[in-house]
Parts: structure tokens; sequence; C-alpha cells
């Protein structure tokens, strides 16, 4: 006869996997991190990510907005919970300026329209398998997004700031505990939260997760310390004495500001009496100025020997185009690509990348060459 009464083991592990829950949750409640920090967090991901949307709107030629952050203090246990279905992480490690890492949390059907515009397809395929040219295609889109990041970072913290190339995976949380550093250990982390909208095609959320101590870290980095350290960095002045001396003159005695440390005299510098007896002489002058109403005629007729010998790189452009990703990946032997300039058109010359010429192109034995037949501004000032 069975009994649905709980065995004391089952009792044990239940009350067990309830004090986990509420010493996690006092454990969030202990740490120091407060308003201050988390509104510097927020404004930091606010200026990173406002970059990044540009970024991202360049290379997918869409409109890109990212919303004002929202910021809380979590940990892997509890996104676990949260979050059951798989996504994309990108692992984000600074290699200079910082020393930390971040992870970006992307759904896998958003990875999928990045890459499929990034491809130059017409209609998105949501019902495809996530592929690894999905994983690559939005590991190179985070790199030029955190790396524009970085750069504004750069400015902020006022030294330079550069990323690792990222890393992307397809997992869960769970899976993120074996696969990824940052969410192997049990401390609490930070999670960024945005909304970001890209055309009519994306409206989701893009998740950023910072270790807990690399986020303090920036933080203090960013603001300078606590008010105990920039008290000790910055001594009290001193208070100054006023003292009363009394000159042997007419009027009424002077008061003069005396510091706690006199300047030194020195052999040679002049007295009161001097000084003041100086200042009681002014000498009137009526400036004179220096006339330009006539221009010097300067000629520059020094040999150019001394630059003769050297070497500038002379290119013709045949033509040129513009073609999507998706379009070069499809080429291959035999693949003619048109170009803009038409037969008969004449060839732009550049030397060293400047446009200084027009010509047409000409067969001299067996080797190509080009007739100049425009040149490009011919006098140039070099005043």
């Amino acid at each position: 006869m069975t009994s649905d009464m709980l065995s004391q083991e089952e009792i044990d592990a239940l009350l067990k996997g309830d004090s986990n829950k509420s010493s996690e949750s006092d454990s969030l409640e202990e740490i120091s991190f407060g308003d201050i920090e988390r509104d510097t967090i927020g404004e930091i991901g606010n200026i990173s990510m406002g970059t990044a949307a540009t970024t991202l709107s360049t290379l997918l030629n869409q409109k890109v907005i990212i919303t004002t952050p929202t910021v809380e203090i979590t940990t892997v246990n509890k996104l676990s919970d949260e979050y059951q279905i798989p996504f994309v992480a990108i692992d984000v490690s600074y290699k200079e300026g910082l020393e930390g890492s971040n992870i970006l949390i992307l759904k896998v059907d958003d990875v999928k329209i990045i890459t499929d515009v990034l491809m130059g397809k017409e209609e998105i395929d949501l019902e495809r398998e996530l592929t690894e040219l999905d994983l690559s295609a939005v590991s190179e889109v985070m790199n030029q997004m955190m790396g524009s990041a970085a750069t504004s970072l750069s400015e902020i913290f006022n030294q330079k700031i550069d990323i690792k190339p990222p890393k992307s995976y397809e997992i869960t949380f769970s899976e993120g505990k074996e696969k990824i550093e940052m969410l192997k250990g049990e401390k609490p982390i930070v999670k960024v939260s945005f909304s970001m909208i890209v055309g009519d095609l994306i409206d989701s959320q893009i998740m950023q997760l910072i270790p807990i101590d690399f986020a303090t870290d920036v933080v203090k980095n960013l603001l300078g310390g606590n008010d105990e350290v920039v008290e000790k960095e910055m001594p009290l002045k001193e208070e100054p004495v006023v003292e009363e001396m009394a000159f042997y003159q007419e009027k009424e005695p002077i008061k003069e500001i005396k510091t706690t440390s006199p300047r030194p005299e020195y052999e040679g510098s002049p007295s009161r009496g001097a000084i003041e007896k100086d200042m009681n002489t002014v000498t009137v002058k009526k400036p004179v100025f220096e006339t330009f109403d006539k221009e010097p005629n300067v000629s520059y007729n020094e040999s150019i020997d001394l630059v003769g010998e050297i070497p500038v790189e002379i290119t013709a452009e045949l033509g040129r185009t513009t073609k999507k990703i998706g379009e070069i990946l499809e080429y291959g032997p035999g693949t003619i690509i048109e170009l803009e300039k038409l037969v008969g058109e004449p060839l732009n010359i550049y030397a060293n990348g400047k446009f200084i010429a027009k010509g047409e192109v000409v067969v001299i034995d067996d080797n190509f060459g080009i007739r100049i037949t425009d040149i490009v501004n011919p006098y140039r000032s070099f005043n």
C-alpha cells in the first residue's frame, strides 16, 4: 500500500531548496550596489548602445532605435528560471582599458532576421534552423557595434578602450553555466535590458549581463572613488592671517594680508617705498603699429630636387560598382561584374589616392598604358 505522505528525505530536500532561494534573495539585498551605481551603469549603457544603434543602422540600412535601459541585480539561477528557451549569447571581452567581459543576449529569431538582411534576402525565413553562418554574422555585427561603443567609452573614461573579437553561442542559461566563464560562478550579476526596434523587422529586447565586480570597478573608475578618498587627496587650505601694519604716512593704517608662508626677500628686489614712488610716475606713449597696406611680393624659386626622388604611386581606375554581401558570396570563376563606367568614357588617374587627371587606355608593346587627356586642377597653392 502506497502512502501519499512525503518521506523525511523529500521534506529535507524541499526545505533545502527553499532555504537556497531565501539565502540567494538575502544575498542580493546585501549587495552594496545602490541607486548611484545603477544610474551610472544605465547611463554608460545608454551612451554606448546609442552609438551601437547608429552602427547597426548603417549595417542593415534600417532605422534602429535602442531605448533607455533598465538596470537590476539578478543571478544566473534566477535567469534560468525566467528564460528557459534557447537564445544567442555573444561574449564580449575587453583587451585594453577595462579588465572584464559582458554578455549580450539576443533572441534566435532576431539573429535570423539580421543575417537575412545582411545577405540581401527579400524574404525573411524564421522557420529555418540557426546555422554557423548566423552565429558568424551576428558576431561580426556585434564586433562592429561594440567596437563603436568602446570608442564612446574611450571618450567617457579618457583612455583607449578596445575589445576582443566576440564569440556567439546558441544556448540556454543552464547550458551557459558549462560553456561561458561568466555564467559559471554563483556571484550576482547586473542585468541591463534594452528595447530594440529595427525598422519594421524587429521589435524585441536585448539584454546585457555584467559581473557585479566588473560593474563596481567601472563605476569607481568613472566616479573616481568615494568622498573620503577625495578629502584625503585634497588637504584643507590654511586660513590667511590678517595683521595690521602701520606705514608712516599721512593716510590711515593699511591692512595687509599675510599668509603663514611669507614671500622671501631677495637681494636686489625693489623696496615698498620705491614701488609706491614708481606707481605715482606714469609715462604715456603713443602706440606705433606696423602698416600692412602693401603686400610683399614673395616668390619661391627654390629647386624641387629635394623632393624629386620621393616615390608616388600612380593608379588608373577602370571603374567601380557596389554589390551586396549576398551577391558577392555567389561569385565564382567566370562571373562578369558590370562596372558603372561607360565604354569610351575617360578613366580616372590617381596619385597616392588623389584624383589628378583623366586619360584613355593605350597598348605599348605587350603592356597596357594610359594617355593623359585632361589634368584636374594643375595649379595648386602651397602657401
